[in-house]
């Protein structure tokens, strides 16, 4: 079994996959809310 040594894990793929999954879900929703205002405003 390796040694783990704390800290020492290349982290940087995660964190970038990490901030395009919130960029995406930001978006999504942000469209998500436009798409629900204009929805309601045709419905009127």
């Amino acid at each position: 079994m390796a040694d783990h040594k704390h800290g020492e894990m290349d982290t940087s793929v995660q964190e970038k996959t990490f901030d395009g999954f919130m960029s995406m879900t930001t978006k999504a929703s942000i469209g998500i809310i436009i798409f629900l205002i204009f929805l309601a405003l045709v419905a009127i």
